[in-house]
């Protein structure tokens, strides 16, 4: 069974820093693109960052460009997304995905979803 288990939310006040976690199960996902997606509260789930699990690149939404780094641990099957310098636009649920091979930075593409975790930053 293909589990992500996203973890490390919590709240925060603005101008700080929280890491997320992403632990995966169930499936090899060295050949996968994992992304971070979140959804704020009366709007549409949005791309935050993504990056191939067996390289380096990586891409990142302009909103959090310079404040975000998403990384990976293959050793331990885990992705992560350091979030820095946090405002209020940041509060959202966060979520991880994987998928093969996403042909776009929507929600659609990927086939793997974690359970979310909320990202609260308080001004």
């Amino acid at each position: 069974q293909v589990q992500l288990v996203e973890s490390g939310g919590g709240l925060v006040q603005a101008g700080g820093s929280l890491k997320l976690s992403c632990a995966t199960s169930g499936r090899t996902f060295s050949s996968y693109v994992m992304a971070w997606f979140r959804q704020a509260p009366g709007k549409e789930r949005e791309f935050v960052a993504k990056i191939r699990w067996s390289a380096t690149s990586t891409s990142y939404a302009d909103s959090v460009k310079g404040r975000f780094t998403i990384s990976r641990d293959n050793t331990k099957n885990t992705m992560y997304l350091q979030m820095n310098s946090l405002n209020s636009e940041d509060t959202a649920v966060y979520y991880c995905a994987a998928d093969r091979s996403p042909q776009g930075p929507l929600p659609r593409e990927y086939e793997y979803w974690g359970q979310g975790t909320q990202v609260t930053v308080s001004s």
